[in-house]
């Protein structure tokens, strides 16, 4: 699935960012902060790390063999060692919350997620922490318009500096022209899911597309259903 979407019509394949292809075969070894290894912790099932099983034990905190976006938002830290934001937390949880039940949508979902899909989220928190670090090229921790515009680009988005620095200062906490880990992701996902809404319009692949007022509405709340 590439991510990028033309105004000429072409898509631009790129390096395929997205939840499931990747950013690069070396992930990194984990996140901050990150737990110590035990030895064959019981009860860990098959596949499954040890640390990631270790990890996500010390976030279930009530026990359930489950965890919500609050119990997935003690457990991920951002640059600055601060806790992720809530947001970010729901979008993914509601990204691997499948629950294999034979249901779909919004009915196969209960807002958490159990190890196996805690594992595949471990992966992706990963695979975008390497993706992040490519792009902060100064090494501050954090991504400011320029850096995010180059990020942009490399997923295939032709989008105007003036929209950049205004997706910064919308994803901007702490009033400093720059977004962190987590909002990145949030910026990254919410991108990609309008683009795939716009693209299904775009029958004739030029970046041009025709609604109803009933029809934008749709495709804006799905995506909102979809990021919670």
């Amino acid at each position: 699935m590439s991510w990028g979407y033309s105004h000429h019509g072409s898509s631009h394949h790129g390096s395929h960012h997205g939840a499931h292809s990747g950013y690069g075969h070396h992930q990194q070894s984990g996140y901050y902060p990150h737990p110590q290894q035990p030895q064959l912790p019981p009860g860990c099932p098959p596949g499954i790390d040890p640390v990631v099983f270790y990890w996500f034990q010390s976030v279930d905190q009530d026990g359930s063999k489950k965890i919500s976006a609050d119990e997935l938002r003690t457990a991920l830290m951002n640059n600055k060692m601060k806790e992720f934001n809530h947001e970010t937390c729901r979008l993914m949880i509601g990204m691997f919350d499948k629950n294999n039940n034979g249901q779909s949508g919004s009915q196969a979902r209960d807002g958490q997620i159990d190890i196996h899909e805690f594992s595949a989220l471990w992966g992706y928190i990963q695979q975008w922490r390497q993706c992040f670090d490519s792009f902060d090229t100064d090494r501050s921790g954090n991504i400011d318009a320029n850096e995010l515009s180059r990020a942009f680009a490399t997923f295939g988005y032709r989008l105007s500096m003036d929209f950049t620095k205004l997706v910064v200062r919308q994803f901007d906490r702490t009033s400093v022209n720059t977004i962190d880990f987590d909002d990145f992701i949030q910026v990254c996902v919410m991108l990609k899911t309008l683009t795939d809404k716009f693209r299904e319009k775009d029958r004739n692949q030029n970046g041009n597309i025709q609604l109803r007022y009933e029809e934008f509405l749709e495709m804006v709340l799905d995506n909102t259903l979809n990021m919670v």
